[in-house]
């Protein structure tokens, strides 16, 4: 299937590694100009090289805390100065700290609403102008599978990611008659650094190994594993191109089949 991806330009959000990354890769191989985003140079640059070995299209990458909205300007100019527009976005952020309702402050929820809502705003707002002025676009919004079922422990995650996906389907609606069209993709259990991560803290609450823990979590998924990065990538590939034409408002889980939750 050609995807119709060749030439198009990407921004993609916090792409250095994991799904960000992941994303980018497919794109890049699918004929795509690329722009890698993040806070982390030499990261960047490795990122960079890697998909230069595969990508049909350029790649280029600008450093980035999507914290800051004068830095998000600057890097959505930076991409359509190379590029000269911007066609599909992909939102995507580091997830918020693990914990319970008695563990944050305003401070930590303020902290992650600007990472994991405020900047898929921001990011939308800039580049809707290219979008609108071409008559087509699409947006990409990353989250997780907890937009369809709580995950424990991850409060602040549950919260703000449900807000991107009220975002999104809002949006499809009001930006359909510029053919932009939005999605939500929510991963599961993936086999990223963020996971990884998940895991350990898991293990170190409950004293059990890890390898327990990886072993009682693919119990709940039922093909059996976790899923591979380039398997997410491929889905916002699908999402990004023209194979999807008639697809907005969407959210897709890339889980295994773990969510039950019709």
């Amino acid at each position: 299937m050609d995807l119709n991806l060749t030439s198009k330009t990407v921004f993609i959000a916090a792409s250095s590694r994991g799904l960000g990354k992941a994303s980018a890769l497919e794109l890049a191989k699918e004929g795509a100009n690329v722009m890698l985003s993040g806070r982390n140079e030499e990261e960047l640059k490795l990122a960079k090289e890697e998909l230069q070995q595969v990508a049909a299209g350029q790649v280029e990458y600008v450093v980035c805390d999507i914290t800051k909205p004068e830095q998000l300007k600057a890097a959505v100019l930076r991409t359509v100065d190379l590029f000269g527009t911007i066609d599909i976005l992909i939102n995507n952020a580091g997830g918020p700290p693990a914990g319970t309702f008695e563990k944050f402050t305003d401070e930590d929820w303020t902290r992650a609403f600007e990472l994991t809502l405020l900047s898929y705003v921001r990011l939308i707002r800039e580049v809707l102008p290219y979008m609108k002025n071409s008559r087509a676009g699409r947006i990409i919004n990353l989250t997780s599978s907890s937009v369809k079922q709580p995950i424990p422990g991850l409060l602040i995650s549950n919260t703000f990611r449900l807000g991107v996906m009220g975002m999104a389907k809002t949006l499809s609606i009001e930006l359909a008659p510029y053919n932009i069209l939005v999605h939500t993709v929510a991963p599961g259990r993936i086999a990223t650094d963020r996971v990884r991560t998940l895991d350990e803290i898991k293990a170190n609450q409950t004293g059990v190994p890890i390898e327990q823990v990886e072993a009682d979590s693919r119990k709940t998924i039922p093909l059996g594993r976790y899923g591979k990065p380039e398997e997410f990538g491929k889905v916002v590939a699908f999402l990004a191109s023209e194979a999807s034409s008639y697809m907005t408002g969407s959210t897709v889980l890339v889980d295994g089949g773990m969510i039950k939750s019709m």
